[in-house]
């Protein structure tokens, strides 16, 4: 409850939120994501921009990817700096290692907002609750099996938000005596061709699986594959993300394994870093450095409703 209590004051602060005649103003944004040909990130830099855009409609906004090199992201930090922006929006390539460009960034006088996943000496961090995510994924699972089955936990890189997702989703689990979880170690790389890989193991492994939840989309996408290649029935496959993938998959007949996926929202999640980094541009601190966004269960009954990451938002 407290979780959604939150969540409601800061929609609604960002519908409230005006900038004071005295604001500072926010002249340009620099932002470096993963990659922005994926959709994930495509939408995080939509979401910088319509709300810095509400603050200032000329800001001036770059947006690039570092493609998951370090090096690269490090450079655009460097160019950002050379070019005087106000505020850089950084989906860190290494929470720890980009600390020194972060700390160079805040030397220049420009202020640090972390998306998605905290970095090291950022001025503030929004990102998903990773382990509410795992939680209401995998009471999906309890509830759909009466309590009772055998289960597994596909794992994937040990990032924070992966992390966090198993030790929601373990902790729903080690509520319910009826459920036997058969695996919960096994890295599946966070892609779909590991959930495949991983999954084709668990299946020549166990003769009966009740259920898998997949640490992220791709996997769960893998993870149906394999199922439908051996032709294994009546597992139920949950996941996180809320990705464009597995939306077509929630409305896909042939899929009905795949039900159901706690989605994250990154072009909210986008607005709200902006909103923060304003706010302390103008003194006003929030109260905690790392604010955590709740996540939504999309199931195959209720998909037909949900706004995913690439549908059009004006709000």
């Amino acid at each position: 409850m407290l979780k959604s209590v939150l969540f409601a004051g800061a929609a609604l602060a960002l519908v409230m939120s005006s900038a004071p005649s005295s604001a500072k103003e926010l002249k340009s944004i620099g932002v470096s994501l993963g990659s922005l040909g994926n959709p994930f990130f495509v939408a995080l830099s939509k979401g910088a921009e319509f709300e810095a855009k509400k603050t200032n409609p000329n800001v001036k906004i770059t947006a690039v990817g570092f493609e998951y090199d370090l090096g690269k992201q490090v450079t655009q930090i460097d160019n950002f700096i050379a070019a005087g922006v106000d505020m850089i929006l950084l989906n860190p390539g290494d929470p720890k290692a980009i600390g020194p460009a972060i700390k160079k960034a805040q030397a220049a006088g420009i202020l640090v907002v972390a998306v998605d996943t905290a970095a090291e000496g950022a001025d503030a961090t929004v990102t998903t609750n990773n382990v509410q995510a795992g939680e209401i994924s995998c009471q999906y699972i309890v509830d759909k099996l009466g309590g009772k089955g055998d289960v597994i936990i596909e794992n994937g890189p040990q990032v924070s938000a992966v992390i966090d997702r198993v030790n929601g989703c373990k902790s729903v689990f080690a509520k319910a005596p009826g459920i036997k979880v058969l695996s919960s170690d096994q890295d599946a790389k966070g892609s779909r061709e590991g959930g495949l890989t991983v999954t084709q193991g668990y299946l020549t492994r166990f003769p009966k699986i009740d259920a898998i939840f997949a640490i992220n989309d791709p996997q769960a996408i893998g993870t149906d594959l394999a199922a439908r290649q051996q032709q294994r029935t009546g597992i139920v496959i949950t996941a996180v993300d809320g990705a464009p993938d597995i939306e077509a998959a929630l409305k896909d007949p042939a899929s009905q394994q795949i039900q159901a996926s706690a989605s994250q929202d990154p072009f909210f999640m986008a607005r709200r870093a902006v909103q923060i980094g304003v706010n302390i541009l103008n003194g006003q601190k929030p109260a905690s450095t790392v604010e955590l966004l709740p996540s939504k269960l999309i199931t195959r009954d209720n998909v037909g409703e949900y706004k995913g990451w690439t549908s059009e938002r004006k709000e």
